[in-house]
């Protein structure tokens, strides 16, 4: 993953322009720009396993979301783009492409195999400070998981970690549990 630094007001077309020119996965955190390329098919499947997971159990009114980005609270500037999303449905009927945070019951994020401990705790912070209620972290690195909740002052109040084949404890208005034990693991880097 690559992070650059653009001038102040100029970052989402920045973003714009490296996603239209490269195919690079572009977000801006903490008013840097966040690049990664595109995910590898483990890293793809892990969201797909608990998409697949989430979609029957969530009740009317909700959704899981892939390509979905969250914005920062008074900084139009500031956006994610979380591997899973769950919003209200009506999510899909509307023009806007950032989603209010308040409105996001759960994001994830699968960690690539290249991701950094710095970049890790920095999209965890950004999504406390922005007030998402829970953030999945998933780490095929390791067959681990962290599940992070109650943001409050820019932190979460709740963190909870886990290795694959533990379920992730969940509560409403999210089924009770996800499943882990079928996750796939990145291979070994050489």
């Amino acid at each position: 993953m690559t992070a650059i630094t653009v001038r102040p007001g100029r970052l989402r077309d920045a973003a714009e322009e490296i996603e239209r020119s490269t195919g690079l996965h572009v977000q801006i955190i903490g008013g840097t720009l966040v690049m990664s390329p595109t995910p590898r098919g483990k890293h793809a499947g892990t969201v797909r396993r608990l998409r697949i997971q989430l979609d029957p159990r969530l009740p009317s009114g909700l959704g899981a979301f892939e390509v979905s980005s969250i914005l920062m609270p008074d900084n139009d500037e500031d956006y994610v783009t979380p591997d899973l999303v769950v919003l209200p449905t009506d999510w899909e009927e509307n023009d806007d492409w950032l989603a209010d945070p308040r409105d996001v019951a759960l994001a994830v994020e699968v960690i690539s195999s290249s991701e950094r401990a710095g970049g890790i705790a920095a999209k965890a912070e950004w999504y406390a400070i922005a007030g998402v209620a829970v953030l999945l972290s998933i780490d095929p690195r390791k067959g681990a998981w962290t599940l992070y909740t109650h943001p409050r002052d820019g932190a979460y109040q709740g963190v909870l970690h886990g290795k694959y084949g533990e379920p992730v404890p969940l509560a409403a208005p999210l089924p009770p549990e996800l499943r882990t034990d079928e996750l796939p693991l990145y291979a070994p880097r050489a």
